[in-house]
């Protein structure tokens, strides 16, 4: 399978099974369309009145190179067996808090407390968390929990206690934790920032961007905008963090389409590693995404690739996290074909201890794996998981950009279709252009 696209002066070809990507000429171009459907001599009569046999012949010999050497209409039939399972779990999303001092409008945490009480994990939890970890993750070395809310730092004395006893039990048994912590900013003073630079392999920072559009949808307890009381702290957080991992990032929704701006912005005020990720929520809501939404939110994206370009050029670089694409090194086969990993091996716990797929299903009770006390009973939802890959779900089969997504997120399948198994169309649609830009800005980096 290929994939053809025409983007910023370019003609690009990607051969989707091998990720390999061609700029070629114009006649090229189209006689893609009709190669392998249609005879040599078919071809030729179809584009004589505008190109030469001799150009139309030597075009179409290029081609059949280009396929005999693996470059071009590969078709590789992956099965179970390439990717096997190793049934083990390696990542725990903790969370620390089900509770949060901002109230923003489209929190899919229902403003922190998924829809129940408001809640603070016992460091006990935390605890039987990282042994449930240790246990699952049978032979593999290096784990991750990340601390997540809510907002984890209301419960930043957890949280410490939860890194020192990772360390110690990750020695004992020779395992490797990474540290994540998501946080948006409001307790990040001088002394937090610090343990966070020195504890933390990645934090994650959120801001919608420009200030009217983030005090918009992201409000404090008195319903006052954020942006003032947080943009200080996770500035100094990112100037501390200099060259270790660390992101700003952002939601868009109905109200800034021209989300481009707020990225742009973020690079202006000196941040260098960014996402601004779509909203993902019912159309009953005025700042959803919907259908009609589309055209422009694509037309965004390819703004936003060039005005990226440019910066570059400029030399005032900073990394977008959607155009990012590594098309000689991406993923083994297994994350090509599984996707993210939630309800496999990758799991969140509350602060009661309960297992879940992931953040996103958190409150669902059809979705409770078990808890940490007794481990995981509802073997059923790991299977559901399980089936939810590139090799089963219909509407990706014959997609080009499946080997990028990995399907896509099983939230969002499951909250517009009432099933992880259909992709969410909107979500689709904007991945495609995302991955054309990346792949258009890879080309011309790399050139």
């Amino acid at each position: 399978m290929i994939h053809k696209y025409q983007l910023n002066g370019m003609n690009i070809v990607l051969d989707v099974d091998t990720s390999t990507v061609l700029t070629v000429d114009d006649l090229t171009y189209k006689l893609l369309d009709d190669f392998g459907n249609k005879s040599k001599e078919e071809i030729i009569k179809k584009y004589t009145n505008e190109h030469s046999m001799d150009e139309i012949t030597e075009c179409l010999d290029e081609i059949d190179e280009l396929k005999e050497q693996g470059l071009l209409f590969t078709d590789v039939a992956y099965t179970r067996e390439n990717f096997g399972n190793e049934d083990l779990i390696k990542a725990v999303c903790l969370h620390v808090a089900h509770d949060c001092n901002l109230k923003c409008e489209y929190c899919f945490a229902a403003q922190g407390d998924f829809d129940g009480e408001k809640l603070l994990m016992p460091l006990e939890i935390g605890k039987k968390a990282i042994d449930f970890i240790i246990e699952q993750s049978k032979n593999r070395q290096n784990l991750e929990l990340d601390f997540f809310g809510g907002e984890p730092l209301m419960n930043l004395d957890v949280v410490k206690g939860l890194v020192a006893y990772g360390n110690e039990v990750a020695a004992k048994n020779n395992k490797i934790f990474k540290y994540t912590m998501t946080t948006n900013g409001v307790l990040l003073d001088k002394a937090t920032r610090e343990y966070l630079n020195e504890t933390m392999d990645n934090i994650v920072l959120s801001l919608d961007g420009r200030k009217s559009i983030n005090d918009r949808m992201r409000k404090t307890l008195n319903d006052k905008g954020s942006y003032d009381v947080i943009i200080g702290n996770i500035k100094a957080m990112a100037l501390m963090r200099g060259d270790k991992d660390h992101y700003i990032r952002g939601t868009f929704t109905s109200h800034n389409l021209d989300f481009g701006k707020d990225v742009q912005f973020f690079a202006e005020q000196g941040f260098t590693s960014i996402s601004v990720e779509p909203v993902v929520a019912e159309p009953k809501h005025d700042y959803a995404l919907t259908e009609e939404d589309l055209p422009i939110i694509l037309k965004e994206y390819d703004d936003l690739a060039l005005a990226y370009l440019k910066r570059h050029e400029n030399g005032l670089n900073y990394n977008f996290f959607h155009f990012n694409v590594d098309l000689d090194h991406g993923p083994c086969i297994y994350k090509r074909l599984s996707g993210c990993g939630a309800g496999k091996d990758y799991v969140a716990v509350t602060p009661e201890g309960d297992i879940y797929p992931c953040h996103q299903f958190v409150g669902k009770e059809e979705f409770k794996m078990g808890d940490v006390f007794k481990g995981i009973t509802n073997d059923n939802i790991k299977k559901i998981f399980d089936a939810g890959n590139l090799l089963e779900k219909e509407k990706c089969k014959d997609c080009w950009v499946k080997y990028f997504c990995g399907g896509g997120c099983h939230a969002n399948a499951y909250n517009f279709n009432g099933t992880i198994m259909e992709p969410h169309h909107v979500s689709c649609e904007i991945e495609r252009r995302r991955v054309e830009n990346a792949i258009m800005i890879s080309i011309i980096e790399e050139s």
